[in-house]
């Protein structure tokens, strides 16, 4: 089974960019989407009615801001969106996909550079996914995390560590909530099976940062650690244009 993940950066400026042909070229068993800002009723039907998939979003209150959605070929057992906190449901950042093998959360963290009342909002959101995962973790599941974290957690995980790190997406306390993460059981797919390999997921768009390779992995697709043995392979597809993040991607045995 594949798994992608893609921070499209707008769900429709995606679909104008070659979004679909991409998409049914690599025919994946799961697309989780971020930053879809987009209500579904302005989405064109050939994106919201791929054949051979069902589409499911998490909407922000906030209109053009934010935003999950996931196609998937297989009918999941549920779908909840949001984790059960209002301040961060109403940002329509998780979609919870439950499958009779695991459970999937689609995420986008948030970002924290805007402000320190930002930071804190982030921070907090990363504390209750945190709990919610150690909730599902406890209870038997198999888990599998992917989405936009908006945090780089290694020195190899971006270009200019030192030149960043005062910043939030490189801050130490935003860093220290992976190896929590880490501590707590779940397993970064692509660095356990490429632990030295660079790559990066995220580019800015200026001073041609993405030609020169300036870049952060920002996104990620964690397991459970009663998952990892199920891991074959993971993917990071540099080479797809879009938007500012390329496509990452698993394949699991499940």
């Amino acid at each position: 089974m594949r798994i992608y993940s893609w921070n499209v950066n707008g769900l429709r400026a995606a679909a104008g960019k070659g979004f679909k042909k991409w998409f049914l070229s690599e025919k994946p068993d799961i697309l989780c989407l971020q930053e879809t800002k987009a209500d579904i009723s302005q989405l064109p039907e050939d994106i919201t009615g791929v054949e051979g998939y069902r589409f499911y979003a998490a909407l922000s209150e906030k209109k053009g801001y934010s935003g999950v959605a996931a196609y998937t070929r297989s009918l999941p057992s549920s779908v909840k969106t949001g984790i059960g906190v209002g301040k961060f449901d109403a940002e329509g950042r998780v979609l919870v996909l439950n499958f009779p093998a695991f459970t999937l959360l689609n995420i986008y963290f948030p970002n924290g550079q805007m402000s320190a009342e930002r930071l804190k909002y982030k921070l907090d959101f990363c504390g209750a996914v945190l709990d919610y995962c150690m909730k599902l973790k406890s209870s038997g599941c198999k888990i599998i995390i992917c989405g936009d974290f908006n945090t780089a957690h290694r020195e190899i995980d971006l270009k200019n560590p030192g030149a960043n790190e005062n910043y939030s997406g490189f801050l130490p306390v935003e860093r220290e909530w992976i190896d929590r993460l880490v501590e707590n059981g779940f397993v970064d797919v692509y660095r356990m099976l490429y632990p030295d390999t660079i790559k990066y997921s995220w580019w800015s768009y200026r001073y041609s940062a993405r030609k020169k390779n300036i870049g952060w992995r920002i996104d990620y697709c964690f397991v459970s650690e009663n998952m990892s043995g199920q891991v074959e392979d993971a993917m990071i597809f540099t080479d797809v244009m879009g938007s500012d993040h390329c496509p990452i991607g698993i394949k699991v045995n499940a």
